[in-house]
């Protein structure tokens, strides 16, 4: 192989393994933190909706001070609750707000979801033509699909 192939084939590789995969992972790891968001919502939604349905009005619980370490606590009242809606920032909401500012806030969870699910499978395409032009310049026969069912 002469030395221009070879430079550009270091190249191609570099810019896989310094750019592309380096962004695929990030691109992941920000998607299941979206997805841990969306399922701490789905399971306030659940406890708001138990409480609705049972008449909840107070309530003993153990509370997580951290590190593991529990306490028990009494809630007298339970008709309005804090939210986390990010940044530090908590809201104190009825159940029927806090249940709207949940639905709303899963359609952006979802919305964001499907962006960086969009993002992850770019990516993979870009990672995918990069090896394709390795192959071209190895100078490699082309993988054949399987055509029928394989057992």
């Amino acid at each position: 192989m002469d030395r221009f192939r070879q430079e550009k084939l270091q190249r191609y590789e570099e810019f896989v393994d310094k750019r592309l995969k380096p962004d695929l992972v990030h691109a992941i790891a920000e998607r299941d933190k979206v997805f841990e968001q969306q399922k701490t919502f789905s399971d306030l939604q659940k406890n708001i909706e138990n409480l609705e349905k049972n008449s909840v009005t107070s309530l003993r619980t153990l509370v997580n001070l951290g590190s593991e370490v529990y306490m028990q606590a009494d809630v007298p009242d339970t008709q309005r609750i804090f939210v986390d809606i990010g940044l530090g920032f908590h809201v104190e909401f009825t159940w029927s707000e806090a249940l709207n500012f949940i639905s709303q806030r899963e359609e952006r969870l979802a919305r964001q979801i499907e962006e960086y699910t969009r993002l992850i499978a770019s990516i993979k395409a870009q990672i995918k033509l990069v090896y394709e032009g390795i192959r071209e310049l190895l100078q490699l026969p082309a993988e054949r699909s399987v055509q029928g069912p394989v057992f």
